[in-house]
């Protein structure tokens, strides 16, 4: 794994080893932070299944102000923690080890509010598209902020158009990537 951009620059880190995390791919990444590069810097950033910190920690080398990274193993929280100093993104970066919902659930106590959300979950189970929602009907994401969810080419999320509009859908072979921001009312653009 490497940084693309910003402070950590080229820098490699360390993957969990095993099939159990599917860190996303550098083409898909690159087009991903294309996208996003002029509103990453002084952003809050969650990766909530954070897997190897990926891309977490190329937000925070990219001047995320606040990065949190989730993830439930317990070996890829540790790992995540451990690459974050060795890249230098510290003191931006948290690192928590707890369910999604569990993770939500405490990000809402602390009235946590996130500028970007990246959900790259298992792809067949909907686990990404149930956080997405939690996301918006808990208030977890800033008024223009923004979801994305990894997932499949051939299982895209479907979020409840009272909750959140599809702004973006693209596709790299076998996986896409879908931008979702809060649905405006009739009229109102965000």
């Amino acid at each position: 794994m490497r940084i693309i951009a910003g402070t950590a620059r080229g820098r490699r880190f360390d993957a969990p080893e095993g099939m159990d995390t599917r860190p996303t791919l550098d083409r898909v990444k690159e087009s991903l932070f294309g996208m996003l590069q002029f509103d990453i810097p002084g952003s809050r950033v969650l990766d909530l299944f954070s897997g190897s910190g990926n891309l977490g920690l190329e937000a925070a080398s990219r001047g995320a102000a606040r990065v949190v990274c989730n993830d439930r193993s317990r070996d890829c929280a540790e790992r995540i923690r451990t690459n974050a100093m060795l890249l230098g993104l510290g003191s931006q970066t948290e690192v928590l080890c707890l369910d999604y919902t569990d993770c939500l659930k405490q990000l809402g106590r602390e009235s946590a509010v996130f500028d970007f959300a990246f959900l790259d979950a298992p792809y067949a189970d909907g686990t990404a598209q149930k956080a997405a929602e939690l996301l918006f009907s808990m208030g977890l994401i800033a008024r223009n902020g923004r979801v994305i969810i990894e997932h499949a080419a051939n299982l895209a999320p479907d979020l409840d158009d009272s909750l959140a509009r599809l702004y973006d859908r693209r596709r790299y072979g076998n996986c896409a990537i879908s931008v979702y921001g809060y649905s405006a009312p009739t009229g109102e653009e965000i």
